[in-house]
């Protein structure tokens, strides 16, 4: 209801002192007008605002009607008020210009001192990379002069003429020289022959390799003692069996851990497992845990 309409209900209930007013809503094509009806006086009908010009579709006799689509009215307006599109711009607006207004410059002052030191080390790098580059051209020039150079055919050296041998040299008498050279060959061939007996005396590298191996039992019932003798059993010419321990696995089960060292050139590492295999009462599989050249 508008403020006309209810300051008219307001001053009709003063007036009268039955029971309050029961209030309808007339509805027509323009919109709900509201109307205020008495069914305790004279059955007056009292318009508020154009009811005489509008066109009645419609009364709602129950006020809870009434009151429900008043609220309703008045809602829709609320909302519509809430969010229009220029009031939305307008909001825009004002926070555009406050954020201007409220705005501070956030840029800092300049270093200058740093910005020329930084010049200076880009002015010596400058420098630096000139030089390096001359010193690159200076060396490809002269790898081309070599090259070139190296290209062409050396000049065939003359043949030295004989030289005369002068009669003045010729020892008449026989000189001692043949015998001095014969000595000096008798002395380097008598010490090549020491160093050669030397050498040979050295004995020569034999390619060698330290292994530890991870020898398993079947089940924790395995004697780990008789399977060791068993391992050691297995002899070869160039296979030494080392230090041995028992390292336990899970389930009071133990591993065998055994050093051997072998000669590559006479046992194959393939061969040394495939022949500990061969112990199936009482080994279930073989590791190498470590393999070192010596």
């Amino acid at each position: 209801l508008d403020k006309k309409a209810k300051e008219e209900i307001q001053r009709l209930n003063k007036e009268d002192s039955k029971p309050p007013f029961f209030f309808t809503i007339c509805t027509s094509r323009e919109g709900a007008v509201p109307a205020v009806r008495d069914f305790g006086s004279n059955s007056v009908h009292i318009t508020l605002q154009k009811m005489a010009t509008q066109d009645v579709n419609s009364i709602w006799l129950t006020r809870k009607f009434y009151e429900d689509a008043e609220i309703t009215y008045y809602e829709n307006l609320a909302k519509a008020a809430l969010t229009p599109l220029a009031g939305e711009v307008a909001k825009a607006r004002q926070r555009l210009i406050e954020s201007r207004d409220t705005f501070t410059s956030s840029v800092e002052s300049v270093d200058t001192g740093a910005i020329k030191f930084i010049e200076k080390k880009v002015m010596e790098f400058d420098k630096s990379i000139n030089a390096i580059l001359k010193q690159l051209n200076a060396l490809e020039s002269r790898v081309a002069s070599l090259e070139k150079s190296g290209s062409q055919p050396a000049p065939a050296k003359a043949p030295e003429p004989k030289k005369v041998e002068d009669d003045d040299d010729v020892d008449l008498f026989g000189s001692d020289s043949d015998e001095e050279s014969e000595a000096a060959a008798k002395i380097k061939e008598e010490r090549l022959k020491a160093y050669q007996a030397k050498k040979s005396k050295k004995p020569a590298l034999i390619a060698k390799s330290n292994v530890i191996l991870d020898v398993k039992p079947w089940d924790d019932e395995t004697d780990m003692k008789v399977m060791e003798q068993n391992v050691r059993k297995i002899e070869a010419d160039g296979l030494l069996w080392g230090a041995s321990k028992l390292v336990p696995l899970a389930y009071g089960i133990h591993k065998l851990q055994i050093s051997c060292v072998v000669e590559d050139d006479k046992i194959s590492i393939d061969w040394l497992t495939e022949k500990l295999e061969e112990l199936d009462d009482y080994v279930q599989s073989v590791d190498i845990a470590a393999f070192n050249k010596i």
